[in-house]
């Protein structure tokens, strides 16, 4: 929702573009760390968790959620200590915060990926203890 409703309301709403990038710049950070620590709580978890299986019974061949996790990881990385200080000293800003946005959608898919695999370990939890 920041990038998508919070940032544009406030270039609508606060008095000059300069003031609402650098709250935008702000709440872009904080949004960083938030990810950070998700991750963080993410992979944690999925080492902790006993290997995969498949809806067969058969051992996963290739561990999707971290893969995933560490793609959003390195995208929020990227655009926090790489794209960022380039958008906030308005070098080529047009490359640099179509880059950034590139990276913020690579996020949101990767989150909405890291979605389905947790909705499908659920419903293969769920169909081993039904039966």
């Amino acid at each position: 929702m920041l990038g998508l409703v919070v940032v544009p309301m406030l270039f609508v709403h606060l008095p000059t573009p300069a003031m609402a990038g650098t709250m935008a710049a702000r709440l872009f950070s904080v949004q960083t760390w938030i990810s950070l620590a998700c991750a963080g709580v993410l992979l944690a978890l999925n080492w902790r968790r006993p290997q995969a299986r498949d809806f067969t019974g058969r051992r996963q061949q290739f561990p999707w959620l971290p893969l995933v996790v560490c793609v959003a990881l390195m995208c929020a990385v990227l655009a926090e200590w790489w794209v960022a200080p380039k958008i906030v000293a308005r070098e080529d800003l047009q490359l640099w915060h179509r880059l950034g946005s590139a990276m913020y959608l690579v996020q949101w898919l990767c989150a909405l990926a890291v979605f389905q695999i947790l909705l499908k370990r659920q419903s293969e939890v769920r169909g081993r203890w039904l039966d």
